[in-house]
């Protein structure tokens, strides 16, 4: 193709060393509303909202929303601007291969990706299997909910839900990027027309509590014999970082996105500002309407203790006598949450690819191939299959499940905090910044991020609940720590003697 004629974001892409061979179509607007899609606020709070009222209530979830609000901010501007030097599919660990340079670009790259596609297939084992969670209260409060007669699902009735949404996530992803993205766009408009819906009927039909309440109220009694005040805000922040995560999937898809040079890293922002806006919105309802605390976290409740879906039932219950209509407006959250989950599995597939086509993971022939549609189906089959064996241990456990959560959080961070940690120490005078430069900025904006990663890293390992037993423990660190091993051990006995970071497929003078 005549250098003229190229797209700047393939111009850039051969002169990173990599040929064209993802499809790239993929508008702009498409590549934010999918990555806003991902973020998904009500995805994101919905399921989690019980943490936020449970460790906290309405202080902890008002002042940590803000708090991790500002902090994602940083750590979105910070890789943004690296994203707009190295649009890759590739992306974080790419990215940590240029910053680390010669003495540390491979084992750094490595370590990176594999976090990373670590947080992707547990994110995409969090965010599904909290549909099926949901589905079953879903069902529970349409049959009449649990003081109604109401059919609650068994734990092997919910992974076979959980299954039947990972096949489906997978059939959806088959299709071309240009679907893809535009179904992006639709998603992320219903996201912000959900939001609407959801808090005006909340406000609207239900009381709600005086602002000095909701700014001052801390709920103490957290059922898990912790009475330690900042601790238990420091708990509570897990429901806002888990909400805003995912934004790296704006770099994931930049391959695909028409000039992803200059437009993922603006997606990345733009998506994340847009999250943080649509979050005040979707919270400011939810916490005004949660007066009674102990009704809405109840396990005896109609809905089994699970806050928002009792929220729901009540403003039904409260106006027509039968909260059974709540499962329509439940729906709303099912749909986007699906919706979010099968956008986990795009992202997550390119990471996967990516990963593979530079040889780092098993089978990488194999996982690198594309199908006529130029998709990278065998990598979105393994990250199916990964995410379902990742939900089995709800069988034995609710509590090991739910750890997923942290792993998700921490995972993905990390993979965030390691080329922003580069940045600004191997590369702080060597880099070479794209069209979006934070300027003088640059250095204090990623160091801010580095700091947060690190605190919410050891944050989120710590126990949730006291006495430590093996039904209350913090499952996180454990595995985390396990997964962790696997990598590094690779790489000394293995990796190091053969991985020399990304290669490239297209003649180049940059790798």
């Amino acid at each position: 193709m005549d250098a003229a004629k190229m797209d700047s974001g393939q111009r850039r892409l051969q002169e990173l060393g990599y040929k064209q061979e993802l499809k790239r179509s993929m508008s702009p607007l498409g590549n934010v509303a999918m990555c806003f899609s991902i973020i998904s606020i009500i995805t994101g709070i919905t399921p989690t909202y019980n943490t936020g009222l449970r460790y906290g209530g309405p202080v902890s979830i008002v002042y940590g929303w803000l708090i991790v609000c500002f902090f994602s901010l940083c750590i979105a501007l910070s890789l943004a601007e690296i994203c707009s030097a190295y649009p890759t599919s590739g992306g974080l660990y790419f990215w940590s291969y240029k910053l680390g340079g010669r003495r540390w670009g491979a084992f750094t790259a490595w370590m990176t990706g594999w976090f990373n596609i670590a947080g992707m297939w547990s994110g995409t084992a969090s965010v599904n299997f909290s549909l099926a969670l949901l589905l079953q209260v879903t069902i529970l409060v349409s049959t009449g909910g649990s003081n109604g007669g109401g059919y609650y699902a068994s734990k092997y009735v919910v992974v076979c839900l959980y299954g039947g949404i990972l096949v489906l996530c997978g059939l959806i992803n088959v299709l071309g990027i240009r679907w893809l993205s535009w179904l992006g766009t639709v998603v992320g408009f219903l996201n912000i027309l959900g939001v609407f819906v959801i808090g005006i009927f909340l406000l609207a039909l239900l009381p709600r509590q005086s602002a000095q309440t909701v700014f001052t109220s801390f709920n103490e009694e957290n059922g898990a014999g912790i009475h330690s005040k900042p601790y238990i805000f420091l708990l509570g922040l897990l429901m806002s970082q888990y909400t805003l995560l995912g934004y790296d999937s704006a770099a994931h898809m930049s391959e695909e996105t028409k000039a992803g040079d200059k437009t993922s890293g603006y997606g990345i922002v733009g998506a994340v500002v847009g999250s943080v806006v649509m979050g005040t919105l979707y919270l400011v309802p939810l916490v005004f309407t949660s007066g009674d605390t102990p009704h809405l976290l109840n396990p005896d409740n109609d809905t089994k203790g699970y806050a928002i879906a009792q929220l729901f039932y009540d403003v039904f219950k409260s106006h027509s006598d039968n909260g059974r209509w709540s499962a329509f407006l439940l729906m709303i959250p099912c749909v986007l949450i699906f919706f979010c989950g099968m956008f986990i599995v795009t992202a997550g597939s390119r990471m996967c690819y990516a990963f593979s086509r530079d040889g780092a993971l098993p089978l990488s022939r194999l996982l690198h191939r594309l199908n006529k549609r130029e998709v990278p189906v065998n990598a979105v089959l393994v990250g199916i299959v990964i995410a379902f064996v990742l939900g089995l241990p709800y069988l034995a456990s609710a509590v090991a499940f739910q750890a997923t959560l942290s792993i998700a959080t921490i995972s993905i961070s990390v993979a965030y905090m390691i080329p922003i940690l580069l940045r600004v120490t191997v590369a702080r005078h060597s880099f070479v910044p794209g069209p979006l430069h934070l300027g003088k900025f640059s250095i204090v904006i990623g160091w801010l991020a580095v700091c947060w990663i690190m605190t919410i890293t050891v944050l989120f390992c710590l126990p949730v609940a006291y006495p430590v037993t093996t039904e209350t423990l913090n499952y996180a660190p454990v595995i985390l720590g396990g997964f962790a091993i696997i990598p590094l051990a690779y790489w000394v006995l293995s990796g190091r003697h053969w991985f020399q970071g990304p290669v490239p497929n297209y003649e180049c003078v940059e790798i």
